[in-house]
């Protein structure tokens, strides 16, 4: 036997909503459990920060130029390079639980293999892969798949649908009768994307997430090594977590988060200071991310609003936390608990009031940019806990499944395995990651390049709609940990812009040709 995998993934979660990062609102012991007797990481970058590109990245250990998922919409192509074939073809047991979001899940007409898996009832399909052999679906023989809804066609929504359809009104309509992401408000408060849900907790996706995954470990045989990607759809928005819940955190106490300016007057002299889609987005003129509802103006969020979405945010990682921890009981109960490797992380972070602005988009600074990153190796590795200060990206993710498993990191993977101390970081070069963002939406085209290197994130934009390709960004995270100074026009920054945008430049992967179609919108 080998070492096991369980891969636990969030969704548009941010660092700072964990105990073990700092975070004061919700309380996560099982995963701060899991921090202090592994790795955690203090800098760990997405490649893009919107979820198909970067779930993408997590699959292939690619960055979205070179597998070609350049924005919500674009199919990862069945035969890309997967961390799970290279699994599967090893002998390991693989499988996927929750949320993919590899394929566009506006597909009425079932197009794509995600969405016709659970209408068909089966498992997985033989599907080509990168070397041009045949095996499951991107290597994971079993699927149980659900988003944040209980609409359309995924396992969960056909759970609730045919045994529970009472409970299906009571989320939240993640989009209005125009198809667009709806912008009603909810709650105490009037937050948009907000709803009080009157569903049981134990129907909930994400304890039926848990429920899953754990009935798919129920059906291994003890000597068997396993890979399964356990996919929460929370605590992305809607925050419409079970109502029976949210007594766990009354918003009413959470105190305003460091990043949002509560005077408008200073809010707006930063969004100001930086390239124009920022203070265009907030005043509700420019939206670029279709995911952001367009009928929803940014300006019009209040200080209660933004507690509101923190409490509930919180709420559904608490959810989260003791989710997991049952996963892990199940884990230990078959004794496999020495073996099994756990990592944790999300796709991308939420800018959750920061800037008073909600969501995600092209907006490249820590709420989206600096996620949640905890290894804890397998106890019988015996590898000592620490805390990793160099950065490190998620297309590090799948070398390092591999490096657990004892394969070699396949030639395709542009990543390397993740550094188990600050030392071995700095002996594997881990010194700058990239992040990507391109987007045509709505009328709305946006390109942003990223370095985060040596403490300082540099951005750079293409041109666009609002952008005529010489802005800029630039931040220095020691002395601005909050992205509120643009130093990208201080002369006495112009040395160190130069020098990480020529790095930048040079490190930049080449787009993939021809480009991946738009599917769809989301």
């Amino acid at each position: 036997m080998g070492r096991k995998i369980l891969f636990v993934t969030t969704d548009q979660q941010r660092y700072d909503t964990l105990g073990c990062n700092g975070g004061i609102v919700g309380r996560t012991p099982v995963i701060d459990g899991l921090a202090a007797a592994g790795i955690r990481y203090e800098r760990a970058v997405p490649q893009s920060v919107v979820c198909m590109p970067s779930r993408s990245t997590m699959l292939t250990g690619q960055h979205p130029s070179t597998h070609g998922v350049w924005m919500n919409g674009v199919a990862l192509p069945v035969d890309a390079p997967s961390v799970a074939a290279e699994l599967h073809r090893a002998g390991y047991r693989t499988a996927l639980v929750g949320k993919p979001h590899f394929e566009p899940f506006l597909d009425p007409f079932g197009r794509f293999t995600e969405n016709r898996l659970a209408r068909d009832g089966v498992p997985t399909v033989p599907s080509p892969w990168h070397d041009g052999s045949v095996g499951p679906h991107r290597g994971f023989e079993h699927y149980e798949l659900a988003t944040h809804s209980p609409m359309g066609g995924l396992h969960y929504a056909r759970f609730i649908q045919s045994q529970h359809p009472e409970a299906a009104a009571g989320f939240y309509a993640v989009l209005d009768r125009d198809l667009e992401v709806n912008a009603e408000g909810g709650g105490d408060t009037g937050a948009p994307q907000v709803k009080d849900n009157p569903v049981p907790r134990e129907l909930y996706h994400t304890d039926w997430v848990a429920d899953r995954t754990i009935a798919w470990l129920d059906g291994l045989d003890d000597d068997e090594d396993w890979f399964v990607w356990m996919s929460f759809p929370d605590p992305h928005h809607p925050w419409d977590p079970p109502a029976s819940e949210l007594g766990r955190v009354d918003w009413r106490e959470v105190p305003l988060p460091p990043g949002y300016p509560a005077d408008r007057a200073e809010r707006e002299r930063i969004l100001d200071a930086k390239p124009r889609h920022w203070r265009l987005w907030y005043d509700g003129t420019l939206v670029s991310n279709y995911e952001a509802p367009t009928q929803w103006v940014p300006a019009t969020l209040t200080d209660d609003q933004v507690r509101e979405v923190w409490a509930r945010n919180a709420v559904e990682l608490e959810l989260i936390d003791e989710a997991v921890g049952r996963v892990l009981g199940a884990i230990a109960a078959r004794g496999w608990a020495d073996d099994v490797d756990v990592v944790f992380t999300t796709d991308h972070g939420e800018l959750q009031g920061d800037f008073g602005l909600l969501f995600k988009g092209p907006y490249h600074v820590d709420a989206l940019m600096r996620l949640p990153l905890i290894w804890r190796p397998a106890p019988s590795a015996a590898v000592d806990p620490a805390v990793v200060t160099a950065p490190v990206g998620l297309v590090d993710l799948a070398p390092t499944f591999c490096r657990i498993a004892g394969l070699p990191e396949p030639e395709w993977m542009e990543g390397q395995a993740l550094p188990v101390d600050d030392a071995d970081a700095e002996a594997r070069g881990f010194e700058a990651v990239l992040t990507e963002w391109d987007s045509e939406v709505l009328g709305v085209e946006v390109h942003v390049r990223t370095i985060t290197r040596d403490g300082w994130v540099c951005t750079t934009y293409g041109p666009g709609t609002v952008h005529d390709g010489t802005e800029g960004e630039l931040y220095d995270l020691a002395d601005d940990p909050l992205q509120q100074v643009n130093r990208w026009d201080d002369p006495a920054c112009a040395a160190i812009r130069d020098d990480l945008v020529a790095d930048l430049r040079a490190r930049q992967r080449p787009p993939r040709t021809p480009r991946l179609p738009l599917d769809a919108p989301v």
